[in-house]
Order: structure tokens, then sequence, then C-alpha cells
């Protein structure tokens, strides 16, 4: 199992980025967001999931391991593949799309190219649970082109060990304002 690549981004193409690693070339797909953030010549890390088919293996990356979990808890979702997860996770930012399956919002998910209404409804009932407590309530709205930045406390909690929805819920109601090491110590006092 391939778990991260970094190496220099060496070229972009579609919805995949090739990253030089030691002059081997992998070609990573990856969500809208870190395919605008990457640039030729940086050097650049992605989280992995290495999809393996009868016919194919396929690299999908991640700029943060938070986007890696949900990635895999939206390919859980029976009838949601790779490319659907993708998809949804190109809509916006990791933290929007979980925050828009906690609100039960069907209409944001569906927006996700090759996502259907009854698919987007599929992955709010399988996923309402295990992606934690919505850390706004309301709508989501699609960003374009805007980018946020990955929370490196939610990351940093879920390498301790904690899932997805037990990072979320240990983050709920700390200040994201205070610098990383801060929000993490106040989380794990919980």
């Amino acid at each position: 199992m391939i778990s991260h690549i970094k190496g220099v981004i060496d070229e972009k193409f579609g919805n995949s980025v090739v990253v030089d690693v030691n002059g081997v070339g992998y070609e990573v797909m990856v969500p809208s967001s870190d395919y605008e953030d990457a640039r030729l010549g940086e050097e650049k890390k992605f989280f992995t999931y290495h999809a393996v088919r009868e016919n194919a293996e396929e690299l999908y990356g991640f700029s943060s391991l938070t986007a890696k979990r949900l990635f895999e808890l939206l390919i859980s979702v029976q009838g949601i593949g790779p490319k659907a997860g993708i998809a949804i996770l190109s809509l916006s930012d990791a933290e929007e799309v979980r925050n828009a399956i906690a609100n039960a919002d069907a209409a944001f998910i569906s927006k996700a190219a090759g996502v259907g209404k009854k698919s987007a409804e599929r992955v709010i009932v399988d996923l309402s649970d295990k992606v934690g407590a919505p850390s706004r309530y309301g709508a989501s709205e699609v960003k374009s082109g805007a980018s946020s930045e990955p929370d490196e406390a939610l990351d940093a909690l879920m390498a301790l060990g904690f899932s997805l929805k037990e990072a979320t819920a240990a983050l709920d109601g700390v200040d994201s304002e205070l610098p990383v090491e801060e929000r993490i110590r106040f989380a794990l006092k919980k």
C-alpha cells in the first residue's frame, strides 16, 4: 500500500498531476482544489489511496489526511467509486464537504459530476453518523476557485489515531484562531 508520495510536480493534465520521485513519475488523480494549488517544479506531498482493479491501478492523492479519510468514507458507500469520490471532494475543501454531509445537504453533494440525487442521499444516510457534528449549520455553498488551508489540528489528531468523527468532536468548541499546538492540546484535554 502506498501511503503517501512526496516529490516534484512534473506535469499537470486533466485532474491528474505527475509527481517525480527520484526519477520515477507517479500519476496521481487529485481533487480540483489540490490540482489548482499544485505548481510545476514545486515539491509537494500527497496522502494517497491506491485503487487496484481488475484492469487498472490508480493513485488518488490529497494534500491533507482529513481529505484522504473522507475519500475513504465516501468510496465505502455503495455506488460511489473513486472517481465519484474525487468529484465530491472537488466541490470544495474537505471540511465543507464533511459539513455538508453532517448537515444532510444532499443538494450540495449531488452537484458533483456523476453523482445523482439518489447517490447523494445514500452518502448522507451512510455517512452522517461517521463524519461528526456539523461545524456550522445551514446549506453549504460551492466555493469557486477558493481553497482553504487544511486543518492541521484535525490532521494531527487523526495521525494520533482518532477517527474523523472523534477528531471533529474533540475540536468542537476549540477556538479555530488559536495556534495548531494549542488547539491540539485543548482537544486532547476533552
